[in-house]
């Protein structure tokens, strides 16, 4: 691929370019979500999408481009962050926002299916870190504002604050078949709140 050639997936938006594109991620997240990255298949996802098959190849190419094109617009379709005027209100927002998406049946099977690509194909796990990048991103202002307000010791590294309060959560739905609940998102915001307000995350 050239440096002028657009990225696998990219398009302008609107139009039956941008419904294409809607209907062959959604189909790629509900087969990954099934059949994990070793059963991504593109003319599978052309089938579940209604869209034709050489189209598919043409755009995407892999499953590996198909994939890092799902994390892209994962990413730009998640909910912006909850702004509540406290450092442990934001943080349980931002808690129970993870615990919905990791609860739900097809989106919890999808971030493990996405998460296991990552371990064996790099461009899964650049995909995945650009993903992660912009979630901490869209909730790191939060944690600044706590900062500002005299909450939190000054330089607290608050994209490490954010990381805190999701990785218990992500630890439960990768390593046991504990549920994923509205305590167990609580008690992860607490715990972030708790080490950053001790000085945990703070520069020394």
């Amino acid at each position: 691929m050239t440096s002028e050639s657009p990225d696998p997936g990219t398009v302008r938006p609107g139009g039956r370019t941008a419904r294409v594109r809607s209907a062959v991620l959604r189909a790629a997240g509900d087969a990954l979500a099934e059949h994990g990255l070793a059963g991504l298949d593109l003319t599978d996802v052309a089938r579940r999408a209604e869209a034709g098959r050489t189209t598919v190849y043409r755009r995407w190419g892999t499953p590996a481009n198909l994939v890092a094109d799902l994390l892209t617009d994962m990413a730009e379709q998640s909910l912006p962050r909850t702004e509540t005027g406290t450092l442990i209100g934001d943080l349980r927002a931002n808690a129970r926002l993870v615990q919905r998406t990791l609860a739900d049946p097809r989106q919890g099977a999808l971030f493990r299916a996405v998460i296991a690509a990552a371990t064996c194909d790099a461009q899964a796990a650049t995909a995945l870190r650009r993903f992660y990048d912009i979630r901490v991103a869209e909730w790191e202002p939060c944690v600044r504002q706590a900062v500002e307000r005299g909450e939190l010791p000054a330089g607290t590294d608050t994209r490490e604050v954010v990381r805190a309060v999701s990785a218990p959560l992500y630890y439960r739905l990768l390593t046991t078949d504990e549920p994923l609940d509205e305590a167990a998102a609580d008690r992860a915001a607490q715990a972030a709140a708790a080490a950053a307000r001790a000085g945990v995350f703070a520069s020394a």
